[in-house]
């Protein structure tokens, strides 16, 4: 019994949230030491509560936990970092719940991944600032490498030799890129054009600060976001709620650029 009655404090990151029974709400959060946890907010849907505002969604926050039987209690929260931001824009939103969305996709709760959890907070603060979808990009191939599963982009996966800058073959269930000599004909392989492999390289070998400067032809990051996407879907053989919003966002921005260009 007193092993279920200690405590322990906790930096987290709001990843998701339902509602449970008539007050409570139980929230997947993330951890620099303890990785992904499932907690208990007894009460926090009452107007009385006081926890209520420390705990909405993407907000880093400091906890004092109690462990309990089937979910540990959260007892206090404060905020360390709210994201305002986030909250005052559609596509900041849809950006937030794409990133926590797949580290809750890609993580087992309790694996602890420290630079999984810097790489979160970046994320988070550079989407409160309003980085572009090229950071979307660079983040899905970072969060590749953190949890084990970078594709080969660098030698071919068939010979091993280097690939080079001509047009070479992608197969996303092999997880990665053959040569012409050993793509070329095979089943599964599409082409990848050099321009599009040269951009995955870049953004998987480098730190965000030497990436963010990068401009890009449209139909470029549109492949490039095409094979990450779909290579996410690979692994995890299954659909992300959040694309769907991603999607429905960008299109209801382009219908309002185009009305604005085009009034009637």
């Amino acid at each position: 019994m007193a092993e279920r009655n200690r405590s322990y404090r906790t930096q987290a990151v709001i990843l998701r949230r339902r509602d449970y029974r008539d007050a409570d709400r139980i929230l997947t959060v993330f951890t620099p030491r303890l990785g992904k946890l499932q907690l208990i907010a007894k009460g926090i849907r009452k107007t009385t509560s006081r926890k209520a505002g420390h705990l909405e969604l993407f907000t880093h926050t400091s906890l004092q936990v109690a462990q309990a039987r089937t979910w540990d209690i959260i007892t206090e929260a404060v905020t360390v970092e709210s994201f305002r931001h986030l909250r005052q824009d559609l596509g900041r939103i849809s950006r937030a719940s794409y990133v926590c969305e797949l580290v809750d996709r890609f993580t087992e709760e309790g694996d602890e991944n420290q630079l999984l959890w810097d790489l979160l907070l970046l994320a988070l603060r550079q989407l409160d600032q309003g980085e572009s979808e090229l950071f979307l990009r660079w983040f899905e191939l970072r969060l590749l490498s953190l949890t084990g599963f970078q594709p080969q982009i660098f030698r071919c996966l068939g010979c091993g030799d280097e690939l080079q800058p001509v047009t070479n073959f992608l197969n996303l269930q092999a997880g990665g890129v053959f040569c012409p000599r050993c793509g070329e004909g095979q089943p599964g392989m599409e082409p990848v054009e050099k321009d599009v492999l040269k951009v995955l390289r870049h953004l998987q070998r480098s730190p965000w600060r030497k990436v963010q400067a990068l401009s890009l032809r449209p139909q470029t990051l549109q492949a490039v976001e095409g094979i990450l996407h779909r290579y996410l879907l690979t692994i995890l053989e299954r659909h992300l709620q959040s694309v769907d919003f991603l999607k429905r966002v960008r299109r209801q921005r382009q219908t309002a650029a185009t009305d604005r260009t085009n009034p009637s």
